[in-house]
């Protein structure tokens, strides 16, 4: 009999190999645009090449599924155990991070054989069924996988800002479906609310247990600051005021000698106009509407300060969101894009299709949060630790890679990442 037919439901496991071909699919859509030699590339430390996020990704189903289900499992290549291991130190040894750009062998082709190997690997796994075990696995792969999709096109767009032809990913120009409405403040009500997953569908451990919270009243900005108001900020001499920043951001900004987000470029020597923004369509004239974007957390608490606001703390911004997907039914995402649009005006928009909003809170662990056992345990619980939280999603998350749930992480100087400022009042005595 075959090792899963009595455990699982067939009809289920279809599902789930139809899901995992498509995710696994559109990651190698994501790279077609690009050469090789765009692939191999690495443009800092904290990004890396395609070549590496397609042989990760696939590395991930190998090691943590072929690997203890397959009967007479067999690694493609031993040594791609150490070169595609990111920082799951129970794994093993791993190929340091800021030298991913030097691995011109293996080709990318091999790295496409290596993918096709190990897919069709996974589909003949599943052919039986797939208990809950390999199926949950199997999930949290694909879940993995999408967010290095996400990561393939942000570690691009800085690859390619990088180079004087500002090459396009993208050739055809963003296009703006909205117009940005107007800032309205929308006001909560103090209470205890629940924080965290509470559904029984997929989510990270990071984002459990869910548990009460009780939040003070406040306002929330009904969108996110767009690139004009965040003009204004540049023009005023926002980069240029200490007292608008923290201190420790206050150094890097002096160290890094920034003046603007990272993406802008001003070919003329004037304050109100020629302002250009490199995209993955290239180069294009800054759209004041539009949200501004690849903003670190230091900048974005420094603007939330100039503008007499601050930050939302992500139990409030979670409050927030989840009240309103509920007035609207639940639809607040909007169709995937190379760049994030402008605003609607009906309530809190720009929820999911903009960008990651920064919060005030330090990533922590919740109220009785238990890392998983084995290495699969890394994932997130040990990154705890200097990191603040994003809520949201971005233009080019996927979008049923969302929930309201969701945690991301980075450091407060990172800005290749599309983070966006969604800003907060309090209004309690």
């Amino acid at each position: 009999m075959p090792p899963f037919l009595d455990m699982s439901d067939i009809s289920a496991a279809a599902n789930l190999r139809e899901q995992y071909r498509r995710v696994r699919a559109r990651s190698v859509a994501l790279a077609k645009p690009l050469s090789d030699e765009d692939c191999c590339a690495q443009s800092m430390p904290d990004a890396s090449p395609i070549k590496w996020h397609l042989a990760h990704t696939t590395w991930f189903f190998e090691t943590f599924i072929l690997e203890k289900f397959e009967s007479d499992f067999s690694a493609y290549h031993p040594i791609f155990r150490v070169l595609f291991n990111s920082y799951y130190n129970g794994i093993g040894e791993k190929y340091p991070r800021a030298q991913r750009g030097l691995l011109t062998r293996p080709s990318m082709q091999l790295v496409r054989d290596y993918r096709k190997q190990v897919d069709q690997r996974i589909i003949d796994l599943l052919a039986n069924g797939a208990p809950k075990s390999l199926s949950d696995l199997i999930t949290t792969g694909l879940q993995h996988e999408q967010q290095h999709q996400e990561l393939m096109l942000t570690d691009v767009k800085h690859l390619l800002s990088l180079n004087p032809l500002n090459p396009a990913y993208m050739r055809k120009p963003p296009v703006r479906r909205r117009e940005s409405g107007a800032l309205r403040w929308l006001s909560l009500e103090s209470g205890v609310v629940h924080i965290g997953h509470g559904g029984s569908d997929f989510c990270f451990d990071n984002e459990l247990p869910q548990h009460r919270q009780f939040v003070e009243s406040f306002a929330i900005a009904s969108r996110l600051v767009n690139n004009g108001e965040y003009l204004a900020f540049v023009n005023a001499g926002g980069y240029r005021d200490p007292a608008l920043w923290l201190s420790e951001g206050w150094d890097w900004l002096c160290r890094e000698e920034l003046r603007h987000p990272l993406y802008w470029h001003r070919e003329k020597d004037c304050e109100v106009a020629g302002w250009d923004e490199f995209t993955l369509h290239g180069l294009q004239a800054l759209d004041w509407q539009r949200p501004v974007s690849h903003i670190s957390f230091f900048e974005a608490d420094a603007y939330a300060r100039w503008a007499g606001a601050r930050l939302p703390t992500e139990s409030e911004w979670e409050y927030a969101a989840a009240t309103a997907i509920a007035a609207s039914d639940g639809n607040a995402a909007a169709e995937e894009s190379l760049h994030p649009d402008a605003s609607s005006d009906d309530g809190m928009s720009q929820i999911f299709d903009a960008c990651w909003q920064w919060t005030s809170s330090s990533y922590a662990a919740y109220p009785g949060y238990v890392a998983p056992d084995g290495a699969l345990g890394e994932y997130n619980g040990k990154f705890m630790v200097n990191q603040y939280v994003l809520r949201g999603a971005s233009c080019i998350t996927p979008r049923d890679h969302v929930r309201v749930s969701y945690r991301n992480f980075f450091g407060a100087t990172a800005r290749w990442q599309f983070s966006g400022i969604r800003l907060a009042k309090s209004l309690h005595k």
